[in-house]
């Protein structure tokens, strides 16, 4: 006789997610487990926990990795998971994004290039294209607000230096971060990049600006001309 396959209903009480985290508390659950709760149900093969554990299988057992996927990748590429199951993991990742988005722009004041890679790369690190951003601070190096200044393909983004000049004024920035993103991983500063840089050290100068830092996100690390010695 076949013997019946075991769902999520069959478990003991406290091994179900929703259960284990009403009685455990939310830092009981792994990352599978809270996934399962957002999917809610697997498929004829998986339980909604087996199902997630392989979908974080499939992107190395990394957030940030699965915070790149696109609505379409996990449509495609996981049996049970249609569109209104792919949009909730899509939109819970997003609300943690912002959230510590959120929560580096709490520090204010900007004195290291540590805290202008927190601010940045909640923004920059799972994106697939390049994008330039400029983060404004007041005379006392405290977050005035960051902005995007343009967006771009895989290998770069056309950044105008009178639009990023313009911005910073209107704002009325004593100084500002540069920032922009490698999505291919690689976080050295390449011959552009030096180049633009320098450009724009120049150009805000000349308004009484200072540019603190030019700050490279490529996945989790980053590349800072200040700590490089590349700003003088």
């Amino acid at each position: 006789m076949e013997q019946k396959r075991l769902t999520i209903t069959d478990w003991a009480e406290e091994d179900r997610p929703r259960e284990k985290l009403m009685q455990k508390g939310i830092a009981s659950l792994s990352d599978a487990e809270l996934l399962a709760i957002l999917i809610g149900s697997g498929n004829v093969e998986e339980t909604a926990v087996e199902l997630s554990r392989r979908i974080l299988k499939r992107s190395n057992d990394n957030l940030n990795e699965l915070g790149k996927c696109s609505i379409n990748d996990l449509i495609s590429n996981f049996k049970g998971i249609g569109e209104a199951k792919a949009i909730t993991i899509i939109a819970a990742l997003e609300l943690g994004r912002r959230r510590k988005h959120a929560e580096s722009l709490e520090r204010k004041k900007i004195t290291s290039s540590t805290h202008a890679f927190e601010i940045f790369h909640p923004i920059l690190s799972d994106l697939d294209h390049e994008e330039f951003w400029v983060l404004l601070l007041n005379n006392g190096n405290k977050v005035i607000e960051p902005i995007r200044i343009s967006q771009g393909g895989l290998r770069g983004t056309v950044v105008d230096t009178r639009i990023i000049l313009k911005t910073a004024l209107d704002k009325l920035a004593s100084a500002v971060v540069l920032c922009h993103n490698h999505p291919s991983g690689n976080k050295e500063a390449s011959k552009e990049d030096i180049s633009l840089t320098r450009k724009l050290k120049t150009a805000f100068n000349a308004v009484e600006i200072t540019v603190l830092d030019h700050i490279i996100i490529a996945g989790n690390d980053c590349f800072s001309f200040t700590d490089h010695g590349l700003l003088h």
